[in-house]
């Protein structure tokens, strides 16, 4: 199985005194140079302009000091994107706490998607920066867009004869959609909150829940050593460790199925 994550936008600091980046380290080479093209303007973008970079950054006054951090990428420390990611959806899946054999199955079915990698492993080390999805930057343009030729060439050997289970974002989903037959073995999954109003059931989407439900469903999965080889086993398997889940075959061929994981609290 392959997961596709989304990343977090606040990051864990980099440690003082480790390695430097090294792109050509990073898993999926085949985007490295697209990953280096990123890097390089947005580096020099936020060496040049301080200004400009925080506006195509989308940065807020109290976040202008990510500017100098993304200038300094090159030569800032690195962790492993499993520690650099933070946040609820990071905090319900407690990579440091797995045991060793999740943890193995969590380096090689894992990916972080990324404005600025493409996507990553968790074991990929990486410094802390500030470049989502949405990014449009202005040489390379919407990251979001940037991203898709890159990720069609090597996403689909990524995946294999594998499931896909995709929990991004629609920001993060927009670089990289699974076609044909790799379609047809992913799943995406949404989380609903059911709550009885007047004794009539209601589902909304809530981020929160959202986040930390896909968290805690990763974790559960990795926990239990689960793999399942396609969306009807992966249904089967959340059922198994207790979820509620609603699933809706695609209506034809070479589309992804989409499953509704149903909550009522956390």
């Amino acid at each position: 199985m392959l997961t596709l994550l989304p990343p977090s936008e606040g990051k864990a600091d980099g440690q003082d005194g480790t390695a430097p980046l090294d792109v050509a380290a990073l898993s999926l080479p085949g985007l490295a140079p697209a990953r280096e093209a990123v890097l390089t303007e947005l580096v020099e973008l936020c060496a040049a302009d301080a200004g400009k970079a925080q506006e195509v950054l989308g940065l807020s006054e109290g976040l202008k000091g990510e500017v100098a951090k993304n200038a300094a990428l090159r030569t800032a420390g690195t962790r492993p994107a499993g520690e650099i990611y933070t946040g609820v959806l990071y905090d319900a899946l407690g990579l440091a706490t797995l045991d060793q054999k999740a943890r193995q199955l969590a380096e090689r079915s894992l990916l972080v998607f990324s404005g600025l990698w493409g996507a990553v492993g968790i074991a990929d080390r990486i410094p802390s920066y500030r470049c989502s999805m949405g990014v449009k930057l202005p040489g390379l343009g919407a990251l979001g867009a940037y991203w898709r030729g890159p990720m069609a060439e090597v996403l689909p050997a990524a995946a294999g004869d594998r499931l896909v289970l995709d929990l991004r974002s629609s920001a993060y989903a927009s670089a990289w959609k699974p076609k044909g037959e790799v379609a047809e073995r992913t799943a995406t999954v949404r989380v609903l909150q059911s709550k009885i109003v007047n004794g009539v059931e209601k589902r909304s989407v809530v981020s929160h829940f959202n986040k930390a439900t896909k968290g805690r469903m990763v974790r559960d999965l990795l926990s239990a050593g689960l793999e399942p080889a396609g969306p009807e086993e992966l249904l089967e398997a959340l059922r198994g460790l207790g979820y509620t889940v609603e699933a809706q075959a695609p209506a034809k061929a070479g589309k992804p199925w989409a499953l509704d994981v149903i909550v009522t609290e956390l």
